[in-house]
């Protein structure tokens, strides 16, 4: 079956089974390996992408329901909201494995576009389906209110 969506700004179309999950599409048909896999049910966040806009789980999203639609990656990820965001990770040094933060860095940047001046409750709820086995929460939390800070400056 052939889909055809936009992806970091670039019309594509593949032919993969209807049930293929956009996230081995994006890595397996497009080269995009930023997004990764984490669980595969949609509870890690690892693959996180914005579809129209939104987060989507990448690796519960059939691409049968992509046609149109247009995603996001974190290799494409650029709004001033996503560039405030990498900053902070990197001055706040969040990372530690690093293997969850594209998502973690999808979900920030999401929640930012939506809450310019996020509150700890409104970071925990909108973080919380993002895992992260290193444990790094409070330092996502510091560098997400840091964002917002270089975002009003």
């Amino acid at each position: 079956m052939a889909v055809s969506f936009t992806v970091n700004g670039e019309r594509r179309s593949v032919d993969v089974d209807p049930d293929t999950p956009l996230l081995w599409v994006l890595r397996d048909e497009l080269g995009l390996t930023g997004t990764k896999f984490g669980c595969g049910i949609a509870q890690c966040g690892a693959c996180t992408v914005m579809l129209d806009g939104a987060t989507r789980r990448a690796c519960v999203t059939p691409v049968s329901t992509l046609e149109g639609a247009t995603v996001e990656t974190i290799e494409a990820l650029d709004s001033p909201e996503s560039r405030a965001v990498q900053a902070a990770w990197t001055e706040i040094d969040v990372p530690q494995c690093g293997y969850c933060q594209s998502g973690q860095v999808v979900t920030a940047t999401a929640l930012l576009q939506m809450i310019p001046r996020p509150t700890d409750e409104d970071i925990d709820a909108a973080m919380a389906g993002n895992i992260c086995r290193c444990a790094t929460y409070v330092r996502i939390r510091q560098a997400i209110h840091r964002a917002a800070d270089m975002l009003e400056a």
